[in-house]
Protein backbone atom coordinates (compact mmCIF):
# COMPACT_ATOMS: atom_id res chain seq x y z
CA UNK A 1 0.00 0.00 0.00
CA UNK A 2 1.42 3.20 -0.58
CA UNK A 3 1.38 5.45 2.77
CA UNK A 4 -0.50 8.61 2.58
CA UNK A 5 1.41 12.10 3.73
CA UNK A 6 0.03 10.95 7.25
CA UNK A 7 -0.75 14.54 9.13
CA UNK A 8 -0.05 15.01 12.37
CA UNK A 9 -2.08 13.48 15.45
CA UNK A 10 -5.37 13.81 16.10
CA UNK A 11 -6.10 15.22 12.67
CA UNK A 12 -8.28 12.87 10.00
CA UNK A 13 -5.98 10.50 7.75
CA UNK A 14 -8.06 7.59 6.51
CA UNK A 15 -11.37 6.26 5.53
CA UNK A 16 -13.09 2.93 5.19
CA UNK A 17 -16.01 1.78 4.00
CA UNK A 18 -17.95 -1.36 4.58
CA UNK A 19 -20.24 -1.78 2.41
CA UNK A 20 -22.85 -4.75 1.10
CA UNK A 21 -21.93 -4.51 -2.34
CA UNK A 22 -18.54 -3.95 -3.30
CA UNK A 23 -19.26 -3.64 -6.95
CA UNK A 24 -22.15 -1.39 -6.13
CA UNK A 25 -19.96 1.39 -4.43
CA UNK A 26 -16.92 0.97 -6.89
CA UNK A 27 -19.30 1.90 -9.55
CA UNK A 28 -21.13 4.32 -7.39
CA UNK A 29 -17.90 5.84 -6.61
CA UNK A 30 -15.93 5.78 -9.96
CA UNK A 31 -19.10 7.79 -11.42
CA UNK A 32 -19.21 10.06 -9.33
CA UNK A 33 -15.90 11.28 -8.45
CA UNK A 34 -13.25 9.32 -10.59
CA UNK A 35 -12.02 7.27 -8.13
CA UNK A 36 -9.64 4.07 -9.46
CA UNK A 37 -9.37 1.11 -7.62
CA UNK A 38 -6.57 -1.28 -6.31
CA UNK A 39 -7.07 -4.61 -5.28
CA UNK A 40 -5.39 -5.90 -2.09
CA UNK A 41 -4.46 -8.88 -0.03
CA UNK A 42 -4.40 -7.68 3.80
CA UNK A 43 -4.50 -10.16 6.77
CA UNK A 44 -5.44 -13.00 5.36
CA UNK A 45 -8.71 -11.14 3.83
CA UNK A 46 -9.14 -8.60 0.74
CA UNK A 47 -9.72 -4.92 0.78
CA UNK A 48 -9.76 -2.57 -2.29
CA UNK A 49 -7.34 0.72 -1.98
CA UNK A 50 -9.61 3.43 -2.98
CA UNK A 51 -7.53 6.43 -5.19
CA UNK A 52 -7.77 9.74 -6.81
CA UNK A 53 -5.00 11.09 -8.71
CA UNK A 54 -2.89 8.39 -7.59
CA UNK A 55 -3.46 9.16 -4.00
CA UNK A 56 -4.68 6.81 -1.46
CA UNK A 57 -7.83 8.29 0.20
CA UNK A 58 -9.45 5.36 1.97
CA UNK A 59 -10.34 1.56 1.52
CA UNK A 60 -13.15 -0.06 0.59
CA UNK A 61 -14.31 -3.59 1.43
CA UNK A 62 -17.26 -6.22 1.74
CA UNK A 63 -19.22 -6.91 5.17
CA UNK A 64 -18.97 -10.62 5.57
CA UNK A 65 -22.01 -13.09 5.68
CA UNK A 66 -22.67 -12.73 9.57
CA UNK A 67 -22.83 -8.72 9.45
CA UNK A 68 -25.35 -9.15 6.06
CA UNK A 69 -27.77 -11.27 8.06
CA UNK A 70 -27.64 -9.52 11.09
CA UNK A 71 -28.78 -6.02 8.47
CA UNK A 72 -25.57 -4.27 9.40
CA UNK A 73 -25.61 -1.48 6.69
CA UNK A 74 -23.10 0.17 4.47
CA UNK A 75 -21.23 2.46 6.41
CA UNK A 76 -17.89 5.00 6.83
CA UNK A 77 -15.46 4.62 9.46
CA UNK A 78 -12.96 7.91 9.84
CA UNK A 79 -9.53 7.40 11.27
CA UNK A 80 -7.79 9.70 13.28
CA UNK A 81 -4.18 9.83 13.29
CA UNK A 82 -2.64 8.53 16.93
CA UNK A 83 1.08 8.36 18.20
CA UNK A 84 0.13 4.80 19.80
CA UNK A 85 -3.31 2.60 19.44
CA UNK A 86 -3.22 1.11 22.79
CA UNK A 87 -2.44 4.27 24.71
CA UNK A 88 -5.35 6.32 23.12
CA UNK A 89 -7.82 3.42 23.37
CA UNK A 90 -6.62 3.01 26.94
CA UNK A 91 -7.53 7.19 27.54
CA UNK A 92 -10.54 7.08 25.48
CA UNK A 93 -12.46 4.28 27.62
CA UNK A 94 -11.35 6.36 30.71
CA UNK A 95 -12.76 8.91 29.30
CA UNK A 96 -16.68 7.49 28.92
CA UNK A 97 -15.55 6.08 25.60
CA UNK A 98 -15.53 1.99 24.99
CA UNK A 99 -13.19 0.01 23.10
CA UNK A 100 -15.26 -2.14 20.12
CA UNK A 101 -11.96 -3.66 18.29
CA UNK A 102 -9.04 -4.04 19.93
CA UNK A 103 -5.53 -2.45 18.33
CA UNK A 104 -4.85 -4.46 15.85
CA UNK A 105 -1.91 -4.53 12.65
CA UNK A 106 -2.66 -4.26 9.11
CA UNK A 107 -0.32 -6.06 7.01
CA UNK A 108 2.54 -3.55 7.42
CA UNK A 109 0.38 -0.64 7.22
CA UNK A 110 -0.73 1.26 10.38
CA UNK A 111 -2.21 -0.77 13.77
CA UNK A 112 -5.65 0.42 13.86
CA UNK A 113 -8.63 0.30 16.51
CA UNK A 114 -12.61 1.62 16.32
CA UNK A 115 -13.25 3.06 19.76
CA UNK A 116 -17.27 4.36 20.77
CA UNK A 117 -17.01 8.10 21.99
CA UNK A 118 -18.63 8.82 24.97
CA UNK A 119 -21.35 10.53 22.90
CA UNK A 120 -21.91 7.21 21.17
CA UNK A 121 -20.02 7.73 17.23
CA UNK A 122 -17.86 5.14 16.40
CA UNK A 123 -14.26 6.29 15.35
CA UNK A 124 -11.09 4.23 14.36
CA UNK A 125 -8.01 5.07 15.63
CA UNK A 126 -4.74 4.94 13.07
CA UNK A 127 -1.15 3.92 14.03
CA UNK A 128 1.33 4.50 11.36
CA UNK A 129 3.82 1.44 11.44
CA UNK A 130 7.03 2.12 10.04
Amino acid sequence: MNKLDTPRPGAFCWLDLAARDVTVAQRFYAETFGWGFVEEQANGGHLTRCRVGGQDVGSLYQLNRAQLEAGVPSHWTPYVRVELAEATARRAVSLGGRLVVAPFDVDGFARIALIQDAAGALLGLWEPLP
